[in-house]
């Protein structure tokens, strides 16, 4: 079995220049962490592509054409039927095999139009994205009220253990 959580597969080379794979690692690292899971059992699938490569994506497996910064494929269902209630944990691996989470894309031309729009580095961003996705791929959603506030709060708590801030503060850097 692997140890490394994350498995990225690098389409638009910008991405190389950021260093994706190892931020991918350290926030999905961080977000099972976080949720009392082991890190080095689970396995999750990385896209680093472009905004024409997620805008295909977005209308083929959403209906929602055009780009957007990340999109989650959960390897199971696992939201609450209860709005704000915890999502369920995910089902144990077969021995000796890593515990497929999902898939997460992520585009680098609408990342770093977000960061610069935010005034924020593009790594942190991206940090946040990857945490972002994560959760979804484990249950969690922002439709609801209650879910998205939980989901907020649980960004916002990995994020401050990783040294960095609240991406929902509008009060500036």
């Amino acid at each position: 079995m692997s140890t490394d959580t994350t498995d990225t597969l690098v389409e638009d080379p910008r991405w190389n220049t950021l260093g994706l794979e190892a931020l991918a690692e350290t926030a999905a690292r961080a977000t099972l962490d976080h949720l009392g899971l082991v890190p080095e059992a689970c396995e999750i699938a990385i896209l680093a592509c472009d905004d024409a490569r997620i805008a295909t994506l977005n209308a083929e497996f959403r209906d929602k054409p055009g780009p957007t910064n990340v999109l989650s494929w959960p390897a199971e269902n696992l939201a609450p039927q209860r709005d704000g209630a915890a999502p369920d944990r995910p089902a144990a691996a077969l021995p000796g095999m890593p515990l497929e989470l999902g898939d997460i894309a992520i585009a680098y031309d609408t990342c770093a139009r977000e960061a610069r729009e935010q005034a924020k580095p593009m790594a942190d961003h991206v940090t946040h994205l990857i945490v972002h996705g994560c959760l979804h791929l484990l249950g969690y959603d922002h439709i609801r009220p209650k879910d998205a506030e939980v989901m907020e709060r649980i960004e916002v708590e990995i994020l401050a253990k990783l040294g960095l801030s609240d991406p929902y503060d509008d009060h500036g850097p």
